[in-house]
């Protein structure tokens, strides 16, 4: 028995975004998926922050709501080792898509989008801190949850559960102290 895959319904209020989208990255480098009620444009790493940016500009998608990533490692079917997304949303109209794009080993890229979200400024920091996805152009790459001093990304799926034995080189705190 075969199965045909029919393409995604797209809300009408999302066609103007995904001619954007498919205008500034080209038809070959955005797809389209919806998952419960969700629009989801898929669009290649090299063109995503020009999308990101034209959405921003010319649709009026000017609020980042959440950036941030997975690790697809020995997940069946999957093509590339990390997603990325990128939830944005209209202030005024409420319509809201997400930006998936990739990014594989030995070094995960991505240019920053600092510059279009100032509010990205922590969010990829927290994915590069836990994934080791490194963006491109942000002004200040760094640590935010993990110590300085730590030198693996937890969150990678090839992370020991419990640890590499770095947690007996931090002092111990006190309640008091901390």
């Amino acid at each position: 028995m075969t199965t045909t895959q029919t393409p995604p319904v797209i809300p009408a209020t999302h066609e103007p975004l995904l001619a954007v989208a498919r205008s500034v990255a080209g038809e070959d480098c955005v797809t389209v998926s919806v998952f419960r009620d969700n629009v989801r444009f898929h669009v290649v790493p090299g063109k995503v922050l020009a999308v990101l940016k034209n959405l921003r500009s010319e649709c009026g998608l000017d609020m980042l709501i959440d950036l941030s990533a997975a690790d697809y490692l020995n997940y069946p079917g999957a093509a590339n080792r990390y997603g990325i997304w990128y939830v944005l949303e209209s202030v005024s109209s409420g319509l809201r898509v997400i930006v998936k794009t990739w990014a594989n080993d030995p070094e995960p890229r991505l240019d920053s989008i600092f510059d279009v979200w100032r509010g990205a400024d922590w969010m990829e920091r927290e994915v590069f801190d836990m994934f080791g996805v490194v963006f491109d152009g942000h002004p200040d790459l760094r640590r935010i949850l993990m110590p300085d001093e730590f030198v693996a990304h937890p969150m990678r799926k090839d992370y020991p559960l419990r640890g590499e034995g770095e947690r007996h080189n931090f002092l111990a705190l006190s309640r008091e102290q901390s």
